[in-house]
């Protein structure tokens, strides 16, 4: 009888455990992007499918792009809050609230997307991350690069610094901080103006991402100097995780979820690789009057003063800013000897 009776519990236990592993987990993600903005909703979409896929149903998670829940420079504090339990957006729109989330997304002058990706997952860029956003009581966890960022559509061409002066543009964030230094009239447009805003000369130039982006935009068809990047080599967008919402998952799931968004962001970062290839062999044949530029020596020179004097102000200001910024330094120095052997050398001589 006690023979049957331990069986018994022994039985239920067993069912009992199945039950549980097969409970089912639902997450909320809100993002800063549209429903179709691609490439950038994408890594959202992908890292929820593959984390149910791989967790065989037990993960879900449904993403509301920034026309549900109609705050989408709200995220980190809506994942903060609990309003949701994840969130993708992209780590420097958070400056205002602290200036040391800045270097997450990129620098001005700094690391390339596989530079970048290498110090944050072999040389603690990953753990200074986490580190930072430990006081909003989220994780972050990179979400996709967009790569280098083009420098922009400009109506006239660049040949001095005195061309700058004056320009009104719309370039945001760090970027438009020290454009501002060299005497442009940095302003701040909404995405859904910015086109009528260059059409009807409400200003000269602006900056927006890249070919696969911009080609969306139109701006093509209005300012024929397309000038290469410098302020966000490599765009890193990131996935933010309430903490109280992540320890509630079982082990195994906490690892698919950060799986899922690894590989959601290493594949939104070659989509948009061969999103711009595409874009721009597109661009170039119907609209070949566009001119490529670079910023002439003087003003690239001017640039990076100006970077470096705004480093070294903010950095006095935040000890954590500085961490950051030292850590990717360092590790620069390191990784650019490797970049200019290999990518550079090899495409120097094969272009």
């Amino acid at each position: 009888m006690k023979f049957l009776l331990k069986l018994a519990l022994l039985f239920s236990l067993v069912i009992s455990t199945s039950f549980a592993s097969e409970k089912v987990y639902k997450l909320k993600m809100a993002t800063t992007w549209g429903p179709t903005l691609s490439p950038l909703i994408d890594s959202a979409y992908n890292a929820a499918k593959m984390a149910e896929k791989m967790s065989n149903g037990r993960l879900q998670i449904r993403v509301d792009a920034s026309n549900k829940h109609k705050s989408p420079l709200g995220i980190l504090d809506m994942v903060k809050g609990g309003q949701y339990d994840m969130g993708h957006s992209a780590s420097y729109y958070w400056k205002g609230k602290d200036i040391a989330t800045l270097p997450f997304t990129s620098m001005p002058f700094g690391l390339t997307a596989p530079e970048q990706y290498a110090w944050f997952y072999q040389a603690g860029g990953l753990e200074l991350m986490q580190k930072v956003y430990a006081k909003h009581k989220v994780m972050s966890f990179p979400g996709g690069s967009t790569g280098v960022q083009m420098g922009g559509w400009f109506r006239k061409e660049i040949k001095t610094l005195d061309d700058l002066k004056g320009l009104k543009m719309r370039i945001p964030g760090f970027a438009g901080e020290i454009m501002a230094k060299l005497g442009v009239q940095v302003t701040n447009i909404a995405p859904g103006e910015l086109y009528t805003a260059l059409d009807r000369n409400n200003i000269d130039a602006l900056e927006w991402v890249g070919p696969s982006m911009d080609i969306k935009m139109g701006f093509h068809k209005i300012a024929p100097f397309y000038y290469t990047g410098w302020h966000e080599p490599a765009s890193e967008m990131q996935f933010l995780v309430n903490k109280k919402s992540f320890a509630k998952l079982p082990a195994d799931l906490q690892e698919i979820l950060i799986v899922s968004m690894r590989v959601a962001a290493y594949d939104m970062y070659v989509e948009n690789y061969d999103m711009n290839a595409t874009a721009w062999e597109k661009m170039r044949a119907e609209y070949p009057g566009i001119q490529v530029k670079t910023f002439p020596k003087e003003i690239m020179d001017a640039m990076k003063k100006a970077n470096k004097e705004l480093r070294t102000e903010l950095s006095a200001k935040s000890p954590e800013l500085k961490e950051v910024l030292d850590s990717q330094d360092v590790y620069m120095k390191k990784v650019r000897e490797w970049t200019k052997m290999s990518d550079y050398l090899y495409l120097k001589d094969n272009i």
